[in-house]
Order: C-alpha cells, then sequence, then structure tokens
C-alpha cells in the first residue's frame, strides 16, 4: 500500500491539469455540441492533458520509451477525431481514432498472441457489423466495419497484455481498451439503430475519457524505471 500510495502521489500532479479540463468539460457543456469553436476546444483539452502526462511523467525517443511514443501518437490522433466529430465530420474522425488504433495495437504489442481471446472478440464484433450493416450509407459501409476491426484487435491486444504482465497498471490499461469500445459501441446504438438512451452524451463521454485517461496512465512504468516504480511493479505482479 506503502508503494502504492507513493506511486499516486508522485503520477498525481502530472495528472492535475486532465481534472481540470475534464472538469471544465462537463460543467460548460451542458448539451450535445452543435459544432462550436468552444466546445470542440473543450473537449480536446482533457486528451492534450493526457498528451502532457504522458511526455511530463518522462519521455524520450529512445527504445526504452517506444510504447509511450505509440500512446502520445494515439492521443495525437485521438484529439484529432474529437475535433473532426465535433464538427460533424464524422466519417474523417472515424478515420483518425482508426490510425489512433494502430497506433495503440503497436504500444501493446503482440506477444504473447492469445489467439481465443481474438477470436472470441472477432466473432462478437461480426456479429455487431452484420446486424447494423443494413443502417449504413455511403462511406461508412465500408469505414465502419473497418474501424471496427482496428478497435477490436486494439481490445485484443490490451488484454492478451494484461493476461500476460498481470500488473496493476496493464490490467488498468486492458480496463481502460474496454471502455473505449463500450463508448463506440454507444455512439453506435444511438447513431446508427436509433436507440434513445437517456443522457446519451454523458455516457459516451465518461467512458471515453476514461478509457483515455486509462490507455495514457498505462506508461507511468515505461522507461528505465525510477524505484518506487519497480518496486510497484514488482508487489503487483
Amino acid at each position: 500500500m506503502n508503494d502504492f500510495g507513493r506511486f499516486a502521489r508522485t503520477q498525481a500532479p502530472k495528472l492535475l491539469p486532465f481534472l481540470v479540463t475534464l472538469i471544465l468539460y462537463f460543467s460548460l457543456v451542458r448539451r450535445d455540441p452543435q459544432g462550436e469553436l468552444w466546445t470542440t476546444v473543450l473537449k480536446c483539452l482533457p486528451i492534450v492533458a493526457l498528451m502532457f502526462y504522458v511526455v511530463a511523467k518522462g519521455f524520450s525517443l529512445k527504445k526504452e520509451y517506444r510504447r509511450s511514443l505509440w500512446i502520445l501518437l494515439g492521443l495525437v490522433f485521438s484529439c484529432g477525431g474529437d475535433a473532426l466529430l465535433n464538427v460533424n465530420l464524422f466519417p474523417f474522425g472515424m478515420i483518425s481514432f482508426g490510425v489512433a488504433h494502430v497506433f495503440y495495437v503497436s504500444a501493446f504489442g503482440w506477444k504473447p498472441v492469445k489467439w481465443l481471446i481474438g477470436l472470441g472478440l472477432y466473432v462478437v464484433v461480426s456479429l455487431f457489423v452484420y446486424f447494423v450493416h443494413q443502417k449504413l450509407d455511403e462511406i461508412l459501409i465500408i469505414g465502419v466495419p473497418i474501424y471496427c476491426f482496428l478497435i477490436t484487435t486494439m481490445l485484443w491486444r490490451s488484454l492478451a497484455r494484461a493476461v500476460d504482465a498481470r500488473n496493476f497498471l496493464a490490467v488498468f490499461c486492458a480496463i481502460g481498451a474496454i471502455l473505449f469500445v463500450i463508448s463506440d459501441a454507444l455512439i453506435a446504438v444511438t447513431m446508427f439503430m436509433g436507440v434513445p438512451l437517456p443522457g446519451a452524451r454523458l455516457q459516451i463521454m465518461i467512458t471515453y475519457y476514461a478509457a483515455q485517461f486509462a490507455i495514457a496512465l498505462s506508461t507511468a512504468d515505461d522507461g528505465p524505471a525510477a524505484p518506487d516504480q519497480r518496486s510497484f511493479r514488482k508487489k503487483t505482479k
């Protein structure tokens, strides 16, 4: 517990901008945004704050920080996706998020493979695509299945990594990946299937920001570990 407390104390100041921007967004954006510049900025600020965290906790272009680099790039393209979605450019926003998931997959790696996890996830997402494809038109009929494949791959790799690593940050990251899928599934259900959800925007954004927070925090033990990080990882394995 002391190691966890020490770890939390070292990371909390770097995460303060994320907390502040999160409060600003949920306090000031009271309804579904209509493409205004100010709501776009507020929507992107928490992700920018997570970019700051990834750099501030320790960052370099050296090989030891490769996972941090991939996740930082994933956050950059996520931020771009947020902006594009907010100004009603859904197909381009989906492309930007698709690129973000490619970077996240690169960060999580391909070892161990855990084929059974991947197979189960692809079966589920294939059924989902089958049910929604009739609601799609134009570019979305191609783009949505590709995006679903990418985010499912991201979830698979995060789960495989969590099963193998067995430490808090890897498990927390996998929970974040699950929340990311839930957030996007809520968008699909409301947008493509017309299911009215109470407080849909709040549900979508809460799960989305929690997902990105968990993924960004997973970089805390990236690079040459500080003594408290080495102890923290050892005790949580």
